[in-house]
């Protein structure tokens, strides 16, 4: 990513901004009218609402949180997910199994969400399953990923409309978030394997009117070295929203690891629209990620990819939804290139997907399943699925059940 294009994302998205408003009325209460007739009863108070971080598209919905008094930092909110999922797979790779059985989430979310001083705490174990990828223990995606605190920051509430962010921070890339219970389907898709998803830095969030904005300063893919910018705007005008995502390595970084990948030395642009309006959630998005020739690091020639995915939910009565993703991304280096940077299954790979979660939920209770097939084209000899990586096809079906916890289960009722 040249320092022009930084230049201009820097600029643009210092000048627009995120944060909400919200206020609350009361009505006064009727005088009695005489001695025989009694008072009318008191309002009852409004249930209380689900907190919007962490941030879940749907269906799956979270509870409200259990509240408490924590002496000087005032109300603390306590909530959270306890799920389990299984596998079943076939063409697996060396080293995978074709079913496997897993702790998805075990996760508590603590944070004060109001006044000038805020902060989150999200800790626990997690599973992170995504499409074309071999399936990765619970232990391992904790410990190799982001530990056992994958998200924490401090937040100061600057003003009505300004805010600041400091800490382990969920990315602004990309239309689809982390963890399983945030998302239509269990399993993340090939779009999501492109992004970065925890970053630790400084974001700053501004509004103006129907526009949000936010510039993060932050280490790109969990790299712990700090040479990445991110910024995003959005317009939201009732259920539609249009957002568009940029962030890039404004250096470069020779260190990799499994979260910190090749890709941590490139950029990556979204440009993502939203329906969000009764029953039903449409979001189409286009991603583009661009990883440039670096031979101080080992690139010998850049590679780029280009993507698009739609994802559909309809939320019938009862408590069941049916979310539906389909992806297509392709790798632009010429297949027959071997000095071109890996970013899939080979230089110049393509790969399509679609997924079918089928969701019911009750209360706190939830059960959901993925039926997934992906298919590649274009792939370098022994890059994809099978014992000798060269099935082009994989079907995935996963299973998940749990529970969302939060004062539906701890706060006493009268």
């Amino acid at each position: 990513m040249n320092s022009q294009c930084l230049k201009n994302l820097v600029v643009i998205a210092l000048c627009l901004g995120l944060a909400s408003v919200c206020g609350a009325q009361n009505g006064n209460g009727a005088a009695a009218s005489s001695e025989a007739a009694a008072s009318p009863a008191p309002a009852a108070p409004a249930p209380p609402a689900p907190l919007p971080t962490p941030a879940i598209t749907g269906p799956v919905q979270s509870m409200p949180p259990a509240v408490f008094q924590a002496g000087p930092f005032g109300k603390i909110a306590v909530n959270g997910f306890f799920t389990g999922m299984g596998l079943v797979q076939n063409n697996q790779v060396p080293g995978d199994d074709d079913h496997q059985a897993a702790l998805s989430n075990g996760q508590v979310f603590i944070q004060k969400a109001d006044g000038w001083f805020q902060f989150y705490l999200q800790a626990g174990a997690y599973n992170i399953p995504a499409l074309g990828t071999p399936f990765l223990a619970t232990d391992k995606t904790t410990t190799d990923f982001w530990g056992p605190v994958p998200v924490g920051f401090v937040k100061l509430q600057a003003g009505k409309s300004t805010s600041f962010q400091i800490g382990a921070l969920p990315t602004l890339i990309g239309a689809e978030y982390t963890f399983t219970f945030e998302n239509m389907n269990v399993s993340r898709g090939l779009l999501w394997n492109q992004e970065n998803a925890i970053n630790r830095g400084i974001q700053v969030n501004q509004t103006m009117g129907k526009f949000t904005a936010s510039l993060s300063w932050n280490d790109g893919f969990y790299s712990n070295r700090y040479t990445w910018l991110s910024g995003s705007l959005t317009y939201a005008n009732g259920p539609h929203s249009l957002i568009f995502v940029g962030g890039g390595n404004y250096s470069q970084t020779a260190f990799q690891n499994l979260a910190t990948p090749v890709q941590n030395n490139g950029s990556i642009y979204n440009v993502i629209y939203t329906y969000n309006k009764g029953s039903w959630i449409i979001q189409p998005y286009y991603q583009h990620t661009d990883v440039p020739k670096n031979l101080k690091i080992g690139i010998a020639k850049g590679n780029s990819t280009d993507g698009g995915a739609i994802l559909v939910n309809h939320t019938f009565k009862h408590g069941f939804s049916l979310p539906v993703r389909w992806e297509y991304i392709a790798s632009k280096a010429n297949a027959k290139d071997p000095d071109a940077v890996n970013l899939m299954y080979g230089p110049g790979s393509k790969a399509t997907s679609i997924t079918v979660t089928p969701t019911f939920q009750y209360g706190g209770f939830f059960v959901r399943g993925d039926i997934a097939y992906v298919h590649v084209s274009d792939f370098t000899t022994g890059s994809v699925f099978g014992p000798s990586g060269l099935k082009e096809n994989q079907t995935r079906a996963v299973a998940e059940i749990g529970f969302v916890f939060g004062n539906n289960i701890i706060e006493k009722k009268p």
